[in-house]
């Protein structure tokens, strides 16, 4: 059985007088694909957010390899090996998509030419590589997902964490992420991963997470949750669990 790499304890996230997480509890076991999902305005991102440092927590703890890493710094986060992607593409469209992807690399290489090295291998993987002369601006918004996830997997992560990563994709491009999604599993990343094309993550996650209006209805395998009925009635809806 896969051993525990995050656990998020009672986490609550409050922004004036609205609650956007609350009592949020659940761990990621390593080497696993976890699906987050849950209608818009659930939450999912805020919860990113707060794992990642990009948003401080209201209360609650978490811990990364049993080391409490609440409010941590986005740059320091990253270092102990937590990457994500943004719902909203974060590049810098003046830059190449090679110099975008060597920005992330100079947290291990210092030297250009060593960062380089890095950054390339990363774009190959994310198959973004024959771009890498482009300016990252010009890419669609495919290549643009793809540029993301690269610049996220050459700070080596051990968690990634892909926030909408198949949002606007053709059935084409969406089975190519999830072949991507696949093959990183293969080489021990462990994924959580935010996605409303239910047919994209269903079928590939070992775990589902679900969030209604910042609270934890359900947590266990796609089966588990596609039969709960309160995770219909929020969000799956009962199309979606017939055609099961």
């Amino acid at each position: 059985m896969n051993s525990s790499i995050l656990q998020v304890e009672d986490l609550y996230k409050d922004f004036g007088g609205l609650r956007a997480l609350s009592g949020v509890s659940f761990s990621l076991r390593e080497g696993d694909i976890t699906a987050l999902i849950g209608p818009n305005g659930a939450g999912k991102t805020t919860l990113f957010n707060c794992i990642t440092g990009f948003t401080p927590v209201t209360r609650g703890k978490i811990l990364y390899r049993g080391t409490d890493i609440t409010n941590w710094p986005p740059h320091k986060v990253v270092r102990h090996g937590l990457a994500r992607t943004f719902q909203v593409v974060q590049i810098l469209d003046d830059m190449t998509v090679e110099e975008n992807v060597m920005v992330g690399a100079f947290l291990y290489e210092k030297r250009v030419q060593g960062a380089r090295v890095l950054a390339r291998k990363a774009m190959e993987q994310s198959g973004i590589a024959e771009f890498r002369d482009h300016l990252a601006g010009s890419l669609p918004i495919p290549g643009k997902k793809r540029l993301e996830i690269a610049m996220a997997l050459v700070t080596k992560p051990d968690i990634l964490m892909l926030d909408e990563a198949m949002a606007g994709l053709t059935p084409t491009e969406f089975r190519e992420v999830q072949e991507l999604i696949l093959d990183l599993k293969k080489s021990g990343v462990t994924l959580i991963v935010v996605e409303h094309v239910m047919e994209a993550i269903m079928p590939i996650c070992d775990r589902v997470l679900v969030l209604n209006l910042g609270v934890l209805i359900a947590q266990g395998t796609a089966k588990e949750v596609a039969e709960n009925p309160e995770v219909i009635k929020a969000y799956l809806g009962d199309k979606y669990a017939r055609n099961r």
